[in-house]
């Protein structure tokens, strides 16, 4: 059973860098600072806080999706609907943008907050367990940090050395506290900066966890093997520790690829938290929540908008509203045999007729995502699908061990590449043959499809430098990341100091 997070402390909910234009001075309801932290239970909840923002990275996943040449926005056909994802779709964002790019900006800072909320008091009250949970809030600082990273590039952040080491500082970020802040140096020193966090964390990690929302050893170990991945843009030796790290999570022997009726409802409910999933974002439909604050909400309207739109009926699935759609060339991409295309892609290029044909209709649809009439608590609104997303899958972690292992020199990449297709085809009549071509061209190939709709891709262009080879309109040295929205750079008056080159 699910577990429902609830924020059970008045953390601080603004975006910290321009959540709002005006600042009233009230007194504050519940405990403050100064007061909290004096027992087990308080740093729990604080625990809880934290993991909390993880629901509002839907946004993130929607947004990456939608950037991937391999889906289009789509939505309503007779107006500009989101524009900010259809501007991403088609790479002409700028700093202008609101919507889906300030909330990933506000609401990826604020997780971070919350977990340095818990490390600033880290050291205040003692009792058994705590290295466990100290190393949690490690693990989610560094996961809302690569969040910001990747999106945004090198961004503010308060750091200073420790042991040595260039950290972040286990301090929170208050209002005012942006008209002095900079940028990271630079891309790469952001990304040892994450590094840095996931190495104090995994040795405190369990190997399990009682409930599902909680980072285990092996999740931050994956993530700091993704990391790597990305750090070896900028420096060709992190090939060599993302191998590492990944193999270290293949050895445990704590995951596994599913197979069979497995595989097949490994996107449904009864697929969540199995023997797949290293990292998994959970939701509830149980707690509902009203479009005055989205985020508010236990659950995830996400497949709600990779639904097909309204006039639609179905015994299995929703009406949506009609975006991230599939192209042709993906589906093409998928041969006889491979059990992905079904579990990828919901066909209606037959019965376009049986809904409302929006912007870029292909007649598919992202089928890991749509919404499911078997989904509990949605209510009146679209708000509270309980569907989690996978965050990292072990799949995903075979793909980019692979091809760790092949740009260090390892030996292993045939055999984690030849694991997932051997999971897709039912057997091993796909072993990866050098008639092929370059083993490193099949990862990448294989990657495009075993997450396809999973919001990886477009990440996957930029970070191995193929994005302005394979998406329309992209500009190199521009739009590998998002602008930071225009707004919050007024708003912090750091247009010069902050805003990313070519925006």
């Amino acid at each position: 059973m699910k577990k429902v997070l609830r924020i059970v402390l008045g953390l601080t909910l603004v975006y910290l860098v321009g959540c709002t234009d005006d600042f009233v001075e009230v007194e504050p309801d519940g405990s403050n600072d100064s007061d909290f932290f004096n027992n087990q239970a308080e740093y729990e909840s604080a625990l809880i806080g934290a993991y909390d923002l993880l629901q509002s990275t839907f946004w993130n996943v929607l947004t990456g999706i939608v950037a991937s040449p391999d889906y289009a926005a789509g939505g309503d056909s007779f107006n500009y609907d989101q524009p900010t994802l259809q501007n991403i779709n088609l790479m002409i964002h700028t700093p202008a943008e609101q919507n889906q790019l300030r909330s990933m900006w506000g609401l990826m800072y604020a997780g971070l907050n919350r977990a340095n909320f818990i490390l600033e008091f880290k050291n205040k009250t003692d009792f058994a367990g705590k290295e466990e949970l100290i190393a949690e809030a490690y693990f989610l600082r560094a996961y809302y940090t690569f969040e910001l990273v990747k999106n945004f590039g090198n961004v503010p952040l308060k750091v200073g050395e420790r042991d040595g080491v260039l950290r972040i500082s286990d301090v929170r970020i208050f209002p005012g506290d942006e008209f002095s802040m900079e940028r990271i140096a630079d891309i790469a020193t952001a990304y040892s900066l994450i590094e840095e966090d996931l190495k104090e964390a995994i040795p405190n990690l369990p190997v399990s966890q009682d409930l599902p929302y909680e980072a285990t050893q092996g999740a931050a170990q994956a993530l700091l093997g993704k990391v790597y991945l990305y750090h070896a843009k900028f420096d060709q030796t992190k090939y060599a520790d993302a191998a590492t790290s990944l193999n270290q999570v293949i050895s445990s022997g704590q995951f596994s690829l599913v197979n069979g009726e497995d595989y097949t409802n490994l996107f449904e409910g009864i697929g969540e938290n199995g023997a797949e999933a290293v990292f998994e974002i959970q939701y509830t439909g149980v707690e509902p929540a009203g479009w005055g604050c989205i985020e508010c909400s236990q659950g995830t309207y996400f497949p709600q908008f990779c639904g097909p739109r309204s006039p639609y009926d179905d015994t299995t699935y929703r009406a949506g509203w009609g975006f991230c759609l599939p192209s042709v060339e993906l589906h093409d991409l998928f041969e006889d045999g491979d059990s992905r295309k079904e579990v990828t892609f919901y066909d209606l290029r037959d019965a376009q007729d049986t809904y409302s044909q929006g912007r870029d209709d292909t007649g598919l649809f992202n089928k890991k995502y749509m919404p499911r009439k078997a989904d509990d608590g949605v209510g009146a609104d679209p708000l509270n699908y309980s569907q989690n997303y996978r965050s990292i899958r072990y799949a995903d972690v075979l793909l980019m061990a692979a091809e760790a292992e092949v740009q260090s020199g390892g030996s292993n990449a045939v055999n984690y590449l030849n694991a997932v297709r051997a999971r897709a085809y039912g057997d091993n009549s796909h072993d990866y043959q050098a008639s092929e071509g370059d083993l490193l061209e099949a990862i990448y190939t294989e990657r495009r499809k075993e997450l396809a709709g999973e919001g990886h891709y477009f990440y996957d262009l930029v970070r191995t430098n193929r994005a302005e080879a394979i998406i329309d309109g992209f500009t190199a040295n521009k739009n590998e990341v998002f602008p930071i929205p225009l707004i919050e750079l007024q708003l912090a008056q750091a247009e010069e100091r902050w805003g990313n080159p070519g925006y």
